[in-house]
């Protein structure tokens, strides 16, 4: 339990996956934590036991679903993508800008109605960058974003900068408008308004 707190001090998390029988403590009392700190995150619960009032209790303490074990991977993903739905996207599955739309359940990216060639990565990047529009991201919480917590003890986000290298030539090769900005020193932002590339 200690460790989900200082995980869940430190960063922001589209979707925690909570369990209710942690080790050390209960995963009830966590998302208590959570929601008393105004967190927005948003939470399913998994748990061993199939019990109406862990169930009940951990929805009216602010969990967005809950999931007895066991279950498939398929059925959590799923799951997830509709609270990531519903807490970042309005609960559409279709994310525009402008000439962009990007749709979250085939994982496609469209230009100006051409259809992106976009990794799964540059895919995951580009939506990022439009639910946080005019918003400055570090590269740190973009490498964090897409690879999770594998880059907690990277020496370093270079391989951020070639991501976006790619996904602004992608883009700009599709006839799109180059929205992304670097913000030197401090990583990218995704501006609302026209402006001359940058490299």
């Amino acid at each position: 339990m200690r460790t989900a707190q200082d995980k869940l001090a430190h960063g922001h998390y589209d979707c925690i996956i909570l369990d209710i029988g942690l080790p050390d403590g209960s995963g009830l009392d966590l998302l208590k934590q959570l929601k008393g700190s105004d967190q927005a995150d948003g939470v399913v619960i998994i748990s061993a036991r199939n019990s109406l009032n862990d169930k009940v209790a951990g929805l009216k303490l602010g969990a967005d679903d809950y999931l007895t074990k066991p279950f498939h991977l398929a059925e959590l993903h799923a799951r997830i993508r509709a609270v990531y739905r519903r807490k970042n996207l309005g609960g559409t599955h279709i994310v525009a800008f402008n000439e962009i739309s990007l749709n979250t359940d085939t994982f496609e990216a469209r230009i100006c109605n051409i259809t992106l060639d976009a990794t799964r990565k540059e895919f995951d990047l580009l939506l990022y960058f439009l639910v946080n529009k005019n918003r400055v991201l570090s590269r740190q919480s973009i490498a964090a974003h897409l690879w999770g917590d594998y880059t907690d003890n990277l020496a370093n986000f270079d391989f951020v900068y070639q991501h976006v290298k790619n996904l602004r030539r992608k883009i700009a090769g599709a006839g799109g408008t180059d929205y992304i900005s670097t913000v030197y020193g401090l990583g990218y932002k995704f501006t609302t308004h026209k402006h001359a590339a940058e490299t």
